[in-house]
């Protein structure tokens, strides 16, 4: 959710650069319809839909749902801001995989956003997770809107999606 705040920035700092919302229709984002899929899938991952589903199974698909995006963000390098998007989902699937398929969360982050272990999180506590700096450290508090935990990939492509969202409002064509 962290990274939403990014689409906001991003809509933002284009509209104060006197960017335009229409121009971000004329860019060209290969394999769109991918991601949307990878991420969909991700979404019903982490809600009651998937307790149904073998033990296992929701790691290997999460690792396979984010690849699939890692996919499309390479197929997209050209478009301004997505190679610091690239790096951000490198990084989350690197600690991903480095913790047999599942985003560890630091358990005070959790607690400042509000969000407790057992809930359906994409996060999971770890007492000693492997790659820690690059895991779940950042929360925002509960109180702010879609408050949630969040990592220096997250970060990064939040950061990536609003210079990509800026830039694109201010072009009339961007194509990777």
């Amino acid at each position: 959710m962290f990274i939403l705040y990014g689409v906001v920035a991003g809509v933002v700092v284009g509209l104060l650069l006197r960017g335009r919302l229409e121009h971000l229709a004329s860019i060209r984002f290969r394999l769109w319809w991918l991601a949307v899929v990878a991420l969909a899938i991700q979404v019903a991952l982490f809600s009651p839909l998937a307790d149904g589903l073998p033990e296992g199974v929701p790691r290997i698909v999460y690792v396979a749902s984010t690849i699939v995006v890692a996919v499309v963000v390479l197929a997209n390098l050209g478009v301004p801001g997505v190679p610091l998007i690239a790096l951000g989902a490198a990084l989350n699937l690197a600690a991903i995989v480095a913790n047999g398929g599942a985003m560890p969360a630091s358990e005070t982050a959790l607690t400042t956003a509000g969000i407790s272990v057992g809930d359906h999180t994409n996060s999971v506590v770890t007492t000693t997770p492997a790659l820690e700096p690059l895991t779940d450290v950042f929360a925002l508090p509960a109180w702010v809107p879609l408050a949630n935990v969040f990592s220096v990939g997250d970060v990064l492509i939040g950061v990536g999606l609003a210079f990509a969202i800026a830039f694109g409002m201010r072009r009339e064509s961007v194509t990777p």
